[in-house]
């Protein structure tokens, strides 16, 4: 038989298994450095795909909004051309009574109008150093754009 002093000397299987149990979790916490290196190339890879796609999701929009522009300027034309009896210019754009109620879209800048007696011409900038116009009438084609392109029909080039 042992002597209680032995006994309080060694411990058993259970309690060295509860006192070595936290110490064998905190080396299974957290994650290693492959992995981290593993998600920071998938990262990398998936940004290499999405940033070009973004880019030209972005201007496909720009050319949309210049197209829908040159679409929205000249239903307005045509409304003005009715109270008139002329196409707008660009001075007769605006909010005032008796002016021609078109502001083109937001980023799209550097609206250019031609008005003669029979037709008028338009062009205006967008995003990424592209032209949207469009021409009806007997008004030349807006400069530098196409020239295969049918009297009212709007074109980005």
């Amino acid at each position: 038989m042992t002597s209680p002093d032995l006994r309080a000397d060694t411990l058993d299987l259970t309690t060295l298994r509860k006192m070595t149990a936290p110490m064998q979790r905190s080396r299974t916490q957290g994650f290693t450095l492959i992995e981290l290196l593993i998600v920071v190339v998938i990262i990398g890879i998936l940004a290499a795909v999405a940033i070009p796609k973004f880019s030209s999701t972005k201007q496909r929009a720009s050319r949309a909004a210049g197209l829908a522009d040159m679409r929205n300027l000249a239903t307005s034309q045509e409304g003005f051309f009715v109270d008139s009896a002329r196409y707008a210019a660009l001075t007769d754009t605006g909010s005032a009574a008796g002016k021609m109620n078109f502001a083109p879209s937001n980023g799209n800048t550097g609206l250019a109008i031609g008005a003669t007696a029979t037709g008028w011409n338009a062009v205006v900038d967008i995003p990424g150093g592209q032209r949207c116009g469009i021409y009806h009438g007997s008004a030349p084609p807006p400069p530098t754009m196409p020239g295969t392109i049918e009297s009212g029909l709007p074109v980005c080039w």
